[in-house]
């Protein structure tokens, strides 16, 4: 019997739920780069842009606003396709791209940088409707 507080334990679940989150954003990440990556056989790289197309697309197998299962499809079908992609992979072409994606997740991000450009579209955009007006 587990010695967890409730609390503890769903905390612990919790923490467990992100580090998953965590590794599939990071596979995603690292299929992009595998896709790229001249040593990837050919059928790979198309199954890889399937996955993401899918993904990215707005058009799905079951709709979205069906509840449940039409975010379940997607859910299900981005999964099995990565992990599928993943497995079909060369070991060093997926290690390669792993430590690819880990580097370019673990750049910081800078939020003052981010309202800076986003304050200078602004500018450019009044700028413009000022100038057609």
């Amino acid at each position: 019997m587990s010695s967890f507080t409730p609390r503890e334990a769903s905390l612990q679940r919790i923490a467990s739920v992100k580090s998953w989150a965590r590794q599939i954003r990071r596979d995603v990440v690292a299929v992009y780069f595998a896709a790229r990556d001249p040593r990837t056989p050919l059928l790979v790289r198309l199954l890889a842009v399937s996955v993401t197309a899918y993904a990215l697309s707005p058009i799905d197998l079951i709709p979205d606003f069906i509840p449940i299962i039409g975010y379940l499809d997607d859910l299900l079908l981005v999964l099995l396709g990565l992990m599928l992609v993943i497995r079909m992979l060369p070991p060093k072409v997926l290690i390669d791209s792993r430590v690819k994606a880990a580097e370019i997740l673990q750049r910081p991000r800078s939020q003052s940088a981010a309202v800076f450009i986003v304050g200078i579209w602004m500018i450019g955009l009044a700028g413009l409707a000022y100038w057609l007006l």
